[in-house]
């Protein structure tokens, strides 16, 4: 005990006598563990989503899989059908649930609002563990006019939570109908896919229960609890067995009706884990789930935070090492009365742990501090209770003890194999040639470069996702969302808007809702997006007209017969000269319309998406449900004030709320624009702790070349000269890691950007900008310790040959 003790008050004067170096040392491990962190936190988040569920092992999504035209279709939604047809028919499903997302219009003190709601199966609370407050989970959903609603939505709606058996006014077609609330439920976990703060009980009628071409409408999530002891892939194949059989009917029927083509074929029924729905990218969260994830973060996060650990680690053995030959005498005493080798090593290993620990320490002080920010850049939620995990804890305690003997144990090596006589009388080298701490400063330096690149590319391509014209001008346009207008009720809010002299146009659509498909004159089938607009959408978004013309009032057939198709419709098409060509809608008693107009291509989809084609009709018998309405700038309250009376004059039953577009379309990359934050702060940080690591190699070679320099000076070498010696072995291994890490950049950039549609050219620009931008880097931190060893006095350094 009286030796462990001793170790340590050694240790701790050890390094409260190097009070910088030791500083600079905890700065760089602790910064690089805080990184890891709060990364660990992150990921730990993302792979645990929904977890909290008892029955998660057992809990299934009722998912689906089509080849179409050759190319593999996962579709994760499902219908009516699938959920009771299964249950009956298939032995091991003992349960299912139905959740469809939607909304509803709710009166509150005379006023109404739209509110995001849930229509669920009575299962739900058997299937899901989301605890209720208050009521019975196996009863709260039986009544059809209950509702079941969150923490939130009680405070919002009534000022309190004891609100069991109050009634909320919800409309049901036109009239307004009381709902009892019959269970009060906690607020949803954050790492849930499922977020509610309304359910209502999902509702069937009796006709489309029955309807077999029910089989084809999918608009929900339909979920599935299998018997713990049955096996999925036999319950695949029954209830494919079954599908087959019992759909075969109106399989058919769709095929007379829609078509398909020769290869159209029935599809595969799966069953997908819960626990995998977060971080699924083929299938994304709609109807009634949210928080989609994606994986490609986790994996860039954890690159960052491994890269960083391990540089912070080599810094750690680098810095330790160029700190040695001021303990030189030190050892060589403690030699000399006896100490043994393993009592060095101990006492190294024992400075090594107390470093690590008092880094750790502060790690955690840093995660606290910076955890607020960090969930405000990655959308989460997270606190650092998440961290007191059990296996979370063991994850620690392994990345403590495995820091703490890699950054210790190899300096122990060398620092206790000193021979004491050439300690004694400074006849010894310190390291040799330092090979493994170049090859260690080659290895970061290459992380670096490696992770500056990458930041590179990925901030360009996010740059450009959130800057790139998108093809039409979205400035000065509120946008009013309203379902099923009709087009007489359109033009009489048109008209009522346009009275303003701040209203420049209004343009009702449906843009970008509804997709379908249609047959060309060679019989071919094309899928396309289905949208209806007036005469003023294209003027208005200044949308370019390539071919042909607008819609207009002045040809009636406009509103009937005729459409308008984007570039890429007629390059899918293979038209080479599109005007007056038809488009067969063959399941509608072979409507046949033709092409009087091409605009250019626009981004009416997300840039993650590649533009699809898209097809433009005034016809009459399908309703809007969005008016983009462009008004004169600097007008917006004026504006704004006008559009609500006019929108309350006409839909006085209605809720009303307003967006501008050019907000909403900042907002689809949010996402993007927080993740250019956070991986930039990643390539400083790992910038930033490599330099120490410089800094250190710096010292121990000015220590060790200490007498080569004083000759050199009383020789007449200049401040300059002594300082290119220096420099010119850092920038060689600074070389070195740049002609590693481009060529390996270079191929995961690209990999990378294969993901993206539309995304940027990896220009060699970059790579210089890159290399230049390392070399200044290494050039400063070896300047600083490089010009105060040239400007020392070389009496001091000959003094003791």
């Amino acid at each position: 005990m009286a030796m462990i003790r001793n170790y340590l008050k050694i240790a701790w004067r050890n390094l409260r006598r190097n009070k910088v170096y030791s500083l600079i040392n905890i700065l760089g491990l602790s910064l690089g563990l805080s990184c890891a962190m709060l990364i660990l936190l992150y990921v730990k988040d993302e792979v645990s989503f929904d977890m909290f569920h008892e029955n998660v092992n057992n809990i299934y999504r009722v998912t689906q899989e089509k080849t179409i035209n050759g190319k593999l279709h996962k579709n994760g939604n499902s219908g009516y059908l699938q959920g009771p047809r299964f249950k009956q028919n298939v032995a091991g499903i003992e349960s299912f649930v139905r959740i469809q997302g939607g909304a509803e219009d709710i009166k509150k003190d005379g006023a109404i609002y739209s509110q995001k709601v849930l229509r669920v199966d009575s299962t739900f609370f058997s299937i899901f563990s989301f605890p209720l407050l208050e009521g019975n989970p196996k009863t709260c959903l039986k009544n059809p006019n209950s509702i079941i609603v969150s923490e939130d939505f009680a405070e919002k709606q009534f000022g309190r939570l004891n609100v069991y058996g109050e009634t909320v006014m919800i409309r049901q077609d036109s009239i307004f109908t009381p709902f009892k609330v019959t269970a009060i439920a906690k607020n949803s976990p954050q790492n849930s896919s499922i977020q509610f703060d309304v359910l209502l009980p999902f509702k069937v009628s009796v006709e489309d229960a029955n309807n077999d071409l029910n089989w084809y409408s999918y608009f929900l999530n339909t979920f599935v609890v299998l018997n713990p002891y049955s096996d999925k892939t036999d319950i695949e194949e029954q209830m494919q067995a079954f599908y087959e059989k019992d759909a075969s009917g109106a399989f058919k029927s769709m095929i007379e009706r829609y078509g398909g083509g020769q290869d159209a074929t029935m599809g595969s029924y799966l069953l997908q884990p819960y626990s995998t729905l977060h971080l699924d990218t083929e299938r994304p969260a709609q109807n009634g789930l949210s928080n989609a994830g994606n994986p490609m973060y986790s994996y860039i996060l954890s690159g960052i935070a491994l890269f960083v650990l391990i540089i912070a680690c080599i810094n750690f053995i680098n810095l330790t090492i160029a700190r040695s030959i001021k303990r030189a005498k030190e050892i060589g005493i403690r030699k000399v009365v006896g100490g043994d080798r393993k009592q060095l090593i101990i006492q190294f290993l024992g400075e090594s742990f107390l470093l690590c620990f008092m880094a750790f320490a502060m790690a955690i002080i840093v995660v606290l501090l910076v955890l607020p920010v960090f969930n405000e850049l990655s959308n989460k939620a997270l606190s650092f209770s998440y961290l007191l995990d059990f296996r979370l804890i063991l994850a620690y305690l392994g990345l403590f003890l495995f820091t703490a003997l890699s950054a210790g144990f190899y300096p122990a090596l060398v620092l206790s194999k000193y021979n004491p006589v050439e300690i004694l009388y400074s006849r010894f080298n310190i390291g040799g040639k330092n090979y493994l701490q170049r090859f260690l400063v080659v290895l970061q330096f290459s992380l670096a470069s490696f992770l500056i690149i990458a930041t590179f590319t990925i901030y360009r391509q996010f740059n450009y996702l959130t800057n790139a014209d998108l093809g039409y001008d979205d400035s000065n346009i509120i946008s009013i969302s309203k379902g099923y207008i009709s087009k007489d009720k359109a033009k009489l809010f048109k008209n009522e808007l346009l009275t303003d002299v701040n209203i420049v146009s209004v343009a009702p659509n449906n843009v970008g809702h509804l997709w379908t498909m249609a047959k060309l004159a060679n019989e071919e089938e094309i899928n396309f997006s289905y949208a209806v607009i007036d005469e003023s959408y294209f003027p208005e978004l200044k949308i370019p007209i390539v071919k042909g013309r607008n819609f207009s009032p002045d040809h009636p057939m406009d509103a009937s017969k005729n459409i308008m198709v984007n570039q890429a419709f007629v390059e899918k098409a293979n038209w080479e000269n599109p005007i007056g060509q038809t488009v067969n809608f063959f399941y509608n008693q072979n409507e046949i319309y033709q092409v009087i107009g091409v605009i250019k291509d626009y981004h009416f989809l997300s840039l993650n998406q590649k533009i699809e084609p898209q097809l433009f009709t005034m016809i009459s018998n399908i309703s809007f449900d969005n008016f983009d309405i462009k008004i004169k700038p600097n007008s917006a309250t004026q504006s704004l004030k006008h559009i609500e009376e006019s929108f309350k004059k006409i839909f006085p039953l209605s809720p009303y709320s307003y967006v501008f577009k050019d907000d909403v379309n900042k907002e689809a990359y949010q996402a993007e624009a927080k993740w250019r934050k956070i991986l930039l702060f990643g390539a400083l940080l790992t910038i930033f702790i490599s330099c120490i690591g410089l800094f250190g190699l710096t010292v121990l070679s000015s220590e060790k070349r200490t007498k080569e320099i004083g000759i050199r000076k009383v020789l007449g070498a200049s401040v300059s000269d002594v300082m290119n010696i220096l420099s010119l072995d850092f920038l060689k291994l600074v070389a070195i890691a740049l002609a590693i890490a481009i060529p390996i950049a270079w191929m995961a950039s690209n990999t990378w950007l294969e993901n993206y549609p539309y995304r940027i050219d990896i220009g060699w620009k970059m790579f210089v900008i890159t290399a230049t931008l390392v070399v200044i880097i290494a050039l400063i931190t070896v300047a600083f310790q490089a010009i105060k060893t040239a400007l020392a006095n070389p009496i001091n350094s000959l003094r003791n040959e």
